[in-house]
C-alpha cells in the first residue's frame, strides 16, 4: 500500500456540500474509514436525509478516495446511525459557520 488513512482524509477534505462552506471531514460526516487488503470502505452520513446534493457528494467521495487508493475497490456506505449532530463538527468548522457560541 502506498497510501495512508491520512492521505484519504486529505482527499476527503476536498469534498464540499455546495450549500455549506466546510468540507465533509470537518463537518463530521465521515464516521469510519476501513482499509482492507482489497478495498476501502467509507461510512458516512449527511446532516439531513433530504440533502438535495446527496448523490453528487457520494460520487465525489468515491472519486476522490479512488484517486488515492488506485486499483482497490472503494465502497461508500451511507449510514444514519448514529444520527449526525453539531458535536461531530471540528472546531474549525464551528468557527467557519459561526457556531462558536452554540454551547458545543
Amino acid at each position: 500500500m502506498t497510501f495512508t488513512k491520512d492521505d484519504i482524509i486529505s482527499a476527503l477534505k476536498k469534498v464540499f456540500d455546495p450549500e455549506i462552506p466546510v468540507n465533509i471531514w470537518d463537518m463530521g460526516l465521515i464516521y469510519d474509514i476501513a482499509i482492507n487488503d482489497d478495498s476501502v470502505v467509507i461510512k458516512m452520513t449527511f446532516t439531513s436525509p433530504t440533502c438535495p446534493m446527496m448523490e453528487e457528494i457520494l460520487h465525489q467521495v468515491k472519486d476522490v478516495v479512488q484517486s488515492v487508493v488506485g486499483d482497490l475497490r472503494v465502497q461508500v456506505d451511507l449510514v444514519w446511525e448514529p444520527a449526525w449532530d453539531l458535536s461531530r463538527m471540528s472546531d474549525a468548522a464551528r468557527i467557519e459557520l459561526d457556531l462558536t457560541n452554540s454551547g458545543w
